[in-house]
């Protein structure tokens, strides 16, 4: 498909073309979850699923940016790294099981689904908002009974929002995390690697 010229924005001018080709789809996805969906603000307390992805290292920073309190869930292993990016408290999933931590959260952002999510109901406080990304759409059958508002969608293509994040970016508030730089000849691997699910942010074809 040709992009149109609302889907356009300057490349932000600190990052090279590899960097900001990591920007785009993962970027929009985190600023519309939390600002379109959740109405994220100043004070309240979001907990991210799948925080080291590649659009949850995006809402990690955005939401700290927003003066949100952030918990993020990860391993170990991304522990540091999830603090450097302004999380504020770091759970490991492979050790810890959230909801026994983590209650009255204001927003739930959950990029990981099935298990995670079911669990995740519990703990958004009555008039929360938990929102998702998985596919396919999963049910939100429970959200009536924690009286939770539930959110599901797609990302959609923002001119706007991506000057922002661009002048956000260039201005050192966030930045892209590139895992891995794979030619185009390999777009299959480079699949079957993100599908893993255990990447560090996003890998890039060049």
């Amino acid at each position: 498909t040709i992009a149109l010229p609302h889907e356009l924005a300057p490349k932000p001018r600190s990052l090279d073309y590899v960097q900001a080709a990591a920007v785009p789809l993962a970027a929009l996805t985190a600023w519309q979850a939390l600002f379109d969906y959740a109405d994220l603000s100043a004070g309240q307390t979001i907990l991210i699923h799948g925080a080291a992805g590649g659009v949850g290292v995006f809402a990690v920073q955005l939401a700290r940016w927003a003066g949100a309190h952030v918990i993020a869930t990860g391993s170990a292993h991304n522990r540091d790294f999830l603090r450097e990016l302004g999380a504020n408290e770091i759970i490991d999933y492979t050790t810890t099981p959230f909801e026994e931590v983590v209650h009255d959260a204001d927003v739930i952002f959950d990029t990981v689904g099935g298990n995670t999510l079911e669990r995740s109901w519990q703990i958004v406080k009555p008039g929360g908002t938990l929102v998702s990304v998985v596919s396919p759409r999963p049910s939100f059958e429970e959200a009536k009974t924690y009286s939770v508002h539930p959110a599901w969608f797609v990302v959609e293509p923002n001119r706007e929002q991506l000057i922002q994040i661009g002048t956000l970016i260039d201005a050192g508030k966030m930045r892209p995390i590139v895992d891995t730089v794979l030619p185009l000849s390999q777009a299959r691997e480079a699949y079957e690697q993100g599908a893993d699910g255990h990447t560090r942010g996003k890998i890039v074809l060049r």
